[in-house]
């Protein structure tokens, strides 16, 4: 096939109005990019920096340096709250991972109203506001709650009520966080095909050899993508460790509020902040180098 020649001020068919197109493009991201920027980035940044300016003795200057995270770390109080909050993130983004992962496989090879029931079910908490969540945990679970009272109709009356323990913001968290780990792994599900299955099992295998030798390598990166999702739900949620959680040790959401709010310390409350997005960062980190690289398996 010839090469077909242009002129030289004659225009290519297709890019004539290319640049146009750029600039229509450059146009509509260039207010959620600056509000981005404007509202959340520049702040942010702003708030980094001033924690690690510490003024001197009599407050006419400040220096650079770590003072500020030295002492939120020598806090056996603040030290305590941090290690709770990680405790609880983790747990709970291992639990509500492992209940995804079992809706999904059942979801997965299940047909019917039941399996639509459960599907409804699971998502359901994706509509319902976190405080509507933890009032209902309350009015089921608290001191004089459904649960209590239902057990007390079939005789069982030492019932342990978990509102404002550990395990309140813990069954909170579990539910809350249970759509979008279904969603994903779903999903991930979706791309595995049954004739391996189907071959696996007239093989011999049995479900638990399908699910580790078959399912789970597929399902790697859908799994890690749902772990950093939950993760970074928990460990900066407010509503639920506030209205279930105990009042001492604190989740970081509920001291960050009130070390700034009740004690009135901006300064302690951004460091606490800043520890908290550190942490956070990592993971948002390993999410997106785990998004990149699937894209780049695709490719």
């Amino acid at each position: 096939m010839s090469a077909i020649a242009h002129a030289p001020g004659e225009t290519i068919p297709g890019r004539k109005f290319r640049w146009t197109e750029s600039a229509g493009g450059l146009a509509l991201v260039a207010v959620p990019v600056a509000m981005l920027i404007g509202l959340i980035i520049l702040p942010t940044l702003t708030m980094i920096w001033s924690t690690f300016q510490v003024p001197s003795a009599d407050g006419s200057a400040t220096h650079l340096g770590v003072d500020r995270f030295a002492a939120f770390f020598a806090d056996d109080y603040s030290v305590e709250n941090l290690h709770y909050t990680l405790v609880m993130t983790l747990v709970s983004c291992v639990s509500a991972l492992a209940i995804s992962l079992g809706i999904s496989l059942y979801l997965r090879f299940s047909s019917g109203r039941i399996a639509t029931m459960v599907h409804a079910l699971s998502l359901f908490p994706l509509f319902v506001p976190a405080i509507i969540i933890s009032y209902a945990l309350v009015r089921f679970t608290g001191p004089n709650g459904i649960l209590q009272l239902l057990l007390e109709k079939i005789g069982i009356t030492h019932y342990s009520t978990p509102y404002l323990t550990p395990v309140g913001p813990y069954i909170g968290f579990v539910w809350e966080s249970l759509p979008l780990p279904v969603l994903v792994l779903s999903a991930g599900l979706s791309q595995v095909s049954d004739h391996a299955v189907e071959a696996a099992r007239d093989l011999g295998a049995g479900a638990l050899r399908i699910l580790i030798e078959i399912l789970l390598p597929q399902l790697l990166r859908s799994l890690l993508i749902a772990f950093a999702l939950i993760f970074l739900g928990v460990i900066g949620a407010f509503t639920i460790p506030y209205l279930l959680g105990p009042p001492a040790p604190e989740m970081m959401g509920p001291y960050m509020q009130r070390t700034l709010s009740n004690l009135l310390n901006p300064p302690e409350a951004q460091v606490q902040a800043v520890i908290l997005l550190a942490i956070a960062s990592i993971v948002g980190g390993f999410y997106i180098a785990t998004m990149l690289r699937g894209q780049g398996g695709e490719r």
